[in-house]
Parts: C-alpha cells; structure tokens; sequence
C-alpha cells in the first residue's frame, strides 16, 4: 500500500509536497465523511432527525478533536525518534500508546455512554429532536475505541513517513458509511440511529483492516508482543505533547459555539449566514491544515536527526505552499463572495448576509497560512505547550469580544464581525514571529556555544 518518505532527504518543497499531499486528501474525504450522514438523513427523514445528527455529530466532533490532538503526540514522537534512527526508541513508543490508548479509549467511551442524556440536554437540543440525539450519541459513543484505534494507527504511520496507507483507510469508511447510510436510513429507516450505526460500523470495518494491515506489513525494526507494555515515561511524553493539542481543539470548539449563541441573538438569517460560512471556511483551511500538518511529521523527522537548517527550509516551503491557497481563497472572495455562499442556500438575504461575512472573514485564510505552519514547526519540536497559549490568547482575548463588539455596531449586517478572525489572527501571528526569531536567536547562541 502505503510507502515511507525519508523526510531527511531530498529537496525539501518537493518531499513535503509529496508527503502533504495524501494528507489534504484523506481531510478532504474527512470532511465529506462527516456530511454524509447529513445529507441522507436530510433527505429520508424530518426536521427532528436532521436535528439530532446535526448535534450529535457536533459532539462527537469535540471528542474527536481530543482524540486527534492526542494522537498528535505520537506522530511527533515517533518522527523525532524515526530521524535520530533510533529503533528502540520507535517500538517503545508504539508498544507503550496502544495501553495508553486502550485506557483513553475505555475511559472516553465510559464516560461518553453514561452522560450522552445529560450531554444531549446540557446542547439545549430541541424537545422533537431530544430522542434522536441521544440514540445518535449513544451509539457513536459505543464506537469511540474505534475512532482511537484508527487515529493511533494512522499517527504511527504518519510519523514513520506514510502519509498515503492512512488515506486508503479513510477512503474505506467513508464509501461503507454512504452505502450504509442509504441501507438503514433510507430502506430500514432507522433515522438518526441507522446514521450513527452506519457511522460506527464503517469506522470499525477501517480500524479492522488499518490493524490486519499493520500486521502484515510489521515494521523495518525489531518489534514484538513484548514491546507492547506500559512505559509511564513514554506515556508522560505521549500525553505532555498531545495533551496541549487536545485541550485547544476542545476550547477553541467552545469558542465556536460561544460565537454562534451571539449570532444566533440576531435572529435567523445572521444564524444561517454563520452557518454557511462557517461551512465554506472548514473546506477552505483544509490545504494549509494538510500542508501544516506534513509540516509537523517532517519537522519532527528533521529535529531528530538534528538537521536545524533543513527544518527552517520546511517551515519556509510550508508556508509558502499554504499561501498559495489561503491567498486565492482570499482574493475570490473579495469579488465573487455571492458563487460561494449561494452554494449552500437560495435564500437571497442569507446569501447577502453570508457573502458580508466572508468579505473579512476570508483574509483569515492568508493569516493562518502562517500561524498553522508555525505552529506546527514548535510542535514538531515536542513543543506544544507554545501553539496553545497563543491560540488561546487570541482566541478568548481577542476573537469572541471582537465579535461580539461587532455584532453590536449593526445587529443587521455580518461585515464588521468578519473581521474578527483576521484580526485575533494577527495577533496569534505577531506572538508567533516574536516567539520564532527568540528562539533562533537561543538556538544560535547553543549553537556557537558547542
């Protein structure tokens, strides 16, 4: 299937490139994969079922972002470990996340299961719509070691080179998912449930081959059933790197819905227009997302072999690539706004609306081409802790009372508070260039020093 990259070598725009690739590709699928069952369920089913997947799936979004963020740890880990060619290292690593993942798995879905009710009320979900989420969240919650066994399997390869083989698996769920989908809601009709069924049972069918595959491939070092044993000191170093990850995926998610309780106070047509752009801005960051996230393993691969020349050329090509499409996304947007947001509805206010939103709103794209590479550059380095503070900053410092200044200046219009991702943004990227020149400035010092 799959085939390792040596991200030590090689002209560096075209490795990362070839790496990056893969990447963008199993997102996009990604995406797709979480509308699907918006899609179907839309078209069999009433309002109440669209209700309960639509907040379902934003639930599960949220713990799949922890799982994401934690898995992130591995991918660096073994990056590091994978660059320096140390072996023991490697199968320590791997053999130490599947306990600490089977333990987050076990605890997540425990958890999960218990207080999907109380979750689903805690969402202020519709009384019509009550049912059909808490059925929706019941069984997604079921599947979640599913949803960490694939992740983890997908961040050790990713973090040995192979960005393609975690692709295939992702292709798999999403083509069993749609069959399903249209098998249980469509002929069975089992509404929001058949969608989550078909959702869990398409995720295990994926983590099922993700692990026949792995152990029909193995590894090109030694690695045997006797590696596979709690290591508290490579867990510590698994959870202290992705820990910081996952807890800002997880914040900034209530960020997002903090934003949308203060549209939603201006009534529907600012409620959808949000929503429309929000849509079209998920797909717009998926390239610099894949490109930062290639960033991440490469850098990973390169500080571990101690190649500090190599890394900032990454970081440099990252950028430069990420631009490409966060500068055309912007620049479309600025004249054709109305072609995007007409896409996802015909009501002409909403359209207006949304199209005013994604004015300011798009310049982000061009922000976080550069704050999502940076970031990932620190992560790749083991420092995680650094992508959080800043985001967090400039998130709850800067972006939610931004918007909510704004929307405060014309309870009518969406213009003003598009500029407030750009501009929380900025600040994130002024940290973010302070932040990298110090750290050059310290890593040249240690340099002279030796």
């Amino acid at each position: 299937m799959g085939k390792e990259l040596d991200l030590t070598q090689g002209n560096v725009p075209k490795v990362l490139l070839q790496f990056a690739v893969p990447y963008l590709l199993a997102n996009v699928l990604q995406a797709l994969y979480g509308g699907a069952d918006l899609f179907v369920v839309g078209q069999f089913d009433d309002a109440a079922s669209v209700a309960g997947v639509a907040i379902g799936s934003q639930v599960m979004q949220t713990v799949t972002g922890i799982i994401l963020g934690l898995t992130t740890g591995i991918t660096v880990l073994i990056g590091i470990a994978t660059g320096a060619r140390n072996y023991r290292e490697l199968a320590n690593i791997i053999g130490s996340s599947v306990w600490l993942f089977a333990a987050t798995g076990a605890f997540l879905t425990l958890l999960m299961t218990i207080f999907h009710g109380p979750v689903t009320a805690i969402m202020h979900t519709p009384e019509e719509a009550m049912r059909d989420t808490e059925h929706y969240l019941l069984v997604c919650s079921l599947g979640i070691p599913f949803i960490v066994g694939y992740n983890v399997v997908c961040g050790i390869l990713r973090g040995l080179g192979d960005s393609r083989t975690p692709l295939y698996f992702v292709a798999l769920a999403c083509v069993i998912n749609i069959v399903l989908d249209f098998l249980l809601v469509g002929g069975f009709h089992l509404r929001a449930m058949g969608a989550a069924i078909a959702t869990v049972a398409s995720q295990g069918i994926s983590f099922a081959v993700a692990l026949w595959y792995l152990y029909r491939r193995g590894f090109n070092f030694e690695f045997s059933r006797r590696d596979i044993r709690l290591n508290g000191y490579f867990s510590r170093r698994v959870i202290k790197l992705g820990a910081p990850i996952a807890l800002q995926d997880a914040l900034i998610n209530v960020s997002f819905l903090i934003i949308t309780v203060i549209v939603n106070q201006m009534g529907v047509v600012a409620s959808a227009a949000l929503g429309v752009v929000e849509k079209i801005i998920v797909f717009a960051m998926l390239p610099p997302m894949a490109i930062s996230s290639a960033v991440a393993a490469m850098t990973a691969q390169n500080y571990g072999a101690g190649l500090t020349r190599r890394m900032s050329l990454c970081l440099q090509s990252g950028i430069g690539m990420a631009l490409v499409f966060g500068v055309s996304v912007c620049v479309y947007s600025q004249f054709l706004p109305d072609t995007l947001t007409g896409i996802f509805t015909n009501d002409e206010a909403v359209v207006l609306m949304a199209s005013e939103y994604l004015h300011g709103y798009s310049i982000d794209c061009v922000m976080v081409s550069f704050v999502f590479c940076i970031n990932s550059y620190f992560s790749g380095q083991g420092n995680s802790w650094f992508p959080m503070i800043h985001s967090l900053i400039a998130t709850f410092l800067f972006r939610i009372p931004l918007s909510w200044l704004c929307s405060q200046i014309d309870s009518g219009s969406l213009l003003w508070m598009g500029f407030a991702p750009p501009a929380a943004t900025m600040v994130s990227l002024v940290i973010c260039l302070w932040y990298l020149r110090r750290s050059r400035r310290r890593m040249s010092v240690g340099l002279r020093n030796s």
